[in-house]
């Protein structure tokens, strides 16, 4: 039986992070192929460091993207996110291009063919999650950390707040009671700011951050309220920290709340099922909790590359009357989980991936132009009446 009673701490991290840099990089070049050709191949991964960034991967579409369009995304995304800074600045960064054509023997076991569907892109097992902590149905740890470090760079971007500078971090560690968070513990927020301004400074601009995005009633006790603990934190970003395309995962998730099948996310286009298959499970598992089947529902697929439909499909519920096997086969007929289903469905051959780089893939909302579609409730009226 789960306790009832502990601690649980997730943490976020800003867009000028320097992995998360390296995500968004990434995620740009995605929706530039997709944004020509629905149908491309995408696997590419970002290195950035002082005043460099190194494109690598693999690609394969109908209509051909030069490096130098690629290197033009990368200093646009850089650019969106602020860095304009003598240790990474979006004109004056080195950018080198390793990108290739994707190899004959990964496309010949996805692609499609006479008699044959479109196999995964790989093997793996991916998971999905959803709670009902918070309105987003997601996760209240990790759902409060996106929170204060999205609403900094918020307040950077819109000039109320030109102390803060893009790199920042944040840990919320919240109280359960009776299974339910009730309030936060400790809080730490690491942010990197303009020369000159005190730890204390940075404290005080940082507070009312965290007061607003916390529930009314939650602020964690003054002493165990920590703003950049080491001090000073003026260099920062890839200039302060290699950052790495990938290396955010539960950050990207559910904050260590459920686990993760280990596959990034970003930098795939969606035939690779570590992150449409992600998005897949994300989606039933909150279509479930939003139709109040259960409290806390938990879905994992697994893939072998080149087959078509998932080797297997595992539902776990907290606080349910529902029979998890019905579930399972109920999910399967609401839903195509191969990866052209998936595609299909949730309509991911799409330039829109680019938004997902920072604060999270899922607690978002589902926009018109088909942003995070994968946060849809339109499946609860089924469920209600499979299960009613």
């Amino acid at each position: 039986m789960p306790a009832d009673h502990y601690l649980f701490t997730s943490e976020s991290v800003s867009e000028g992070h320097p992995d998360k840099v390296a995500d968004r990089i990434s995620d740009a070049i995605v929706d530039l192929y997709l944004g020509r050709d629905p149908e491309a191949r995408v696997a590419l991964e970002t290195l950035t460091t002082t005043n460099r960034v190194v494109l690598a991967g693999e690609t394969r579409s109908a209509t051909p993207v030069s490096a130098d369009e690629m290197i033009e995304t990368a200093r646009g995304a850089i650019k969106a996110i602020g860095y304009e800074q003598d240790g990474f600045h979006w004109e004056k960064t080195d950018i080198d291009c390793y990108v290739h054509e994707q190899a004959k023997e990964i496309a010949q076991g996805v692609d499609a063919g006479e008699g044959k569907e479109e196999g995964a892109g790989d093997q793996g097992l991916m998971f999905g999650f959803a709670s009902d902590e918070t309105p987003e149905l997601m996760p209240a740890p990790i759902a409060y950390s996106h929170r204060i470090v999205k609403a900094l760079a918020e307040a950077r971007h819109s000039g109320a707040r030109p102390e803060f500078e893009p790199d920042a971090k944040s840990q919320v560690t919240l109280a359960y009671e009776g299974g339910r968070p009730v309030r936060a513990t400790s809080v730490v927020v690491s942010t990197q700011h303009q020369d000159g301004l005190s730890q204390d400074d940075v404290r005080e601009l940082v507070r009312p951050f965290v007061e607003e995005a916390l529930p009314e009633g939650w602020m964690c006790p003054e002493e165990a309220f920590y703003v950049n603990p080491t001090g000073s934190f003026v260099i920062g970003g890839p200039d302060g920290d290699c950052g790495l395309t990938g290396r955010k995962i539960i950050v990207d998730t559910y904050g260590g709340a459920a686990p993760h099948g280990g596959g990034a996310f970003s930098g795939k286009d969606p035939t690779k099922v570590d992150r449409s298959a992600a998005y897949a499970s994300r989606y039933l598992a909150k279509n479930v909790v939003a139709a109040g089947l259960a409290r806390k529902c938990l879905i994992q697929v697994a893939y072998a590359i080149g087959i078509a439909h998932p080797l297997s499909v595992y539902v776990d519920l907290t606080d349910s009357q529902v029979d998890p096997a019905k579930l399972e086969a109920t999910l399967r007929e609401l839903m195509d989980l191969s990866p052209k289903g998936i595609r299909t469905h949730l309509q991911l051959n799409k330039p829109i991936y680019e938004p997902t780089a920072a604060y999270g893939h899922f607690g978002r909302e589902a926009g018109s132009d088909g942003t995070f579609s994968w946060e849809r409730t339109d499946l609860v009226d089924e469920l209600r009446r499979a299960f009613g």
